[in-house]
C-alpha cells in the first residue's frame, strides 16, 4: 500500500505539471494545439520506446512487437488533442471543472457498473473533496465557450477510458510506450497541419517536449503502475488532487497570488481524499 501511495503521489505531480506546461505553452501562444499535441505524443513515444529497448524484452508485447493496445492509444490521442484544443477557448478554472467532472463521472459510473462499492467513509471523503474542488474552481469559471466545453468533456471521457485500460497492467513502462507509439500514428495529420498553418517558438517546443517525455510519458507509466493497487473509485477520487497541486505550482512557479480561498479549498480537497483513503486501513485495524 505504501508503494502505491508513493507512485500515486508522483503520478499526480506529473499530471499537475502537464496542466502547468499546457497553460504556459498554449496560454502564451508560444505554440498552438496541433503542434503541441504532436510533439507531446511523438516525443513521449520515442523516448519510452527507447527505454523499453534498453530495459530488454517484455512479456507484455503483442505480435506487432509493441505492448499496449489500439483502444488505449486512440483514447490517449483523443484526450491529448481535445485537451489542447479546449484550452484555446477555456480558462484554467473552467477547463479543470469540466475535465475532472467528466473524469469522475465516467470512472465512477464504470466502477459502479462493475460492482465497485465504496464504503460510507469513502463516499463521505469523496463528497468533501469534490465539494471543495467545486469551491476552488467555480469562482474562476465564467460562462464557458460551448465548443471548448464539449472538447473538454470528450477529453475527460477519453482520459477515463485510458486510465481504465491500464488497470492490471503487467508492464507499465512497456504498455505506456506502446500506447504512445500507436498514438503517434494518429499525429501524422497534426504534423502536416502544424507545419502549414501554425507557428511555434523554441520555448513552446521545449514545453511540449517536457510534457511529452517527462510529465506524460514517464508520468503515465507510473500511473499505470499505481493503478495495480487502486480501486476504480479511488483512482477517480485521487485525481481531484491535481487542480490543487497545479494551483500550488502556479503560485510557486508562475507568480500567481496565494489566497485564503485556495488555502481553504485545497486543504479540504486533500483532507477529503485522505479521509477516504484511510477507510481501508481503519477497517483492517
Amino acid at each position: 500500500m505504501q508503494s502505491t501511495l508513493v507512485l500515486t503521489a508522483v503520478a499526480m505531480l506529473a499530471f499537475a505539471a502537464n496542466s502547468l506546461l499546457a497553460r504556459e505553452a498554449l496560454g502564451t501562444l508560444s505554440i498552438e494545439a496541433a503542434g503541441y499535441t504532436a510533439i507531446r505524443l511523438v516525443s513521449g513515444g520515442v523516448v519510452l520506446y527507447a527505454l523499453t529497448r534498453w530495459a530488454g524484452p517484455s512479456s507484455a508485447r503483442r505480435g506487432d512487437g509493441l505492448s499496449g493496445d489500439w483502444l488505449a492509444a486512440a483514447a490517449l490521442f483523443v484526450y491529448a488533442i481535445a485537451f489542447s484544443a479546449a484550452y484555446l477557448s477555456l480558462g484554467a478554472a473552467t477547463g479543470a471543472l469540466i475535465l475532472f467532472s467528466s473524469v469522475q463521472s465516467s470512472m465512477l459510473a464504470y466502477g459502479l457498473a462493475r460492482g465497485d462499492r465504496p464504503s460510507l467513509r469513502e463516499v463521505i471523503g469523496f463528497a468533501v473533496a469534490f465539494s471543495a474542488f467545486l469551491y476552488l474552481v467555480l469562482p474562476g469559471a465564467g460562462r464557458p465557450d460551448p465548443v471548448g466545453s464539449l472538447l473538454m468533456i470528450v477529453s475527460g471521457v477519453a482520459w477515463a477510458v485510458y486510465t481504465l485500460r491500464g488497470r492490471g497492467s503487467r508492464d507499465p513502462l512497456a504498455e505506456t510506450a506502446g500506447n504512445f507509439v500507436r498514438a503517434s500514428v494518429f499525429c501524422v495529420p497534426l504534423v502536416g497541419f502544424a507545419l502549414l498553418y501554425e507557428n511555434a517558438s523554441l520555448s513552446g517546443i521545449v514545453l511540449a517536449l517536457a510534457s511529452g517525455i517527462v510529465a506524460s510519458g514517464l508520468g503515465y507509466s507510473i500511473w499505470y503502475r499505481a493503478l495495480r493497487g487502486l480501486t476504480t473509485f479511488r483512482a477517480a477520487l485521487i485525481q481531484l488532487s491535481v487542480p490543487v497541486i497545479a494551483a500550488a505550482g502556479a503560485i510557486l512557479f508562475l507568480s500567481e497570488r496565494l489566497t485564503l480561498h485556495f488555502v481553504v479549498a485545497g486543504t479540504c480537497v486533500l483532507g477529503g481524499i485522505g479521509f477516504a483513503l484511510l477507510a481501508k486501513q481503519k477497517r483492517q485495524a
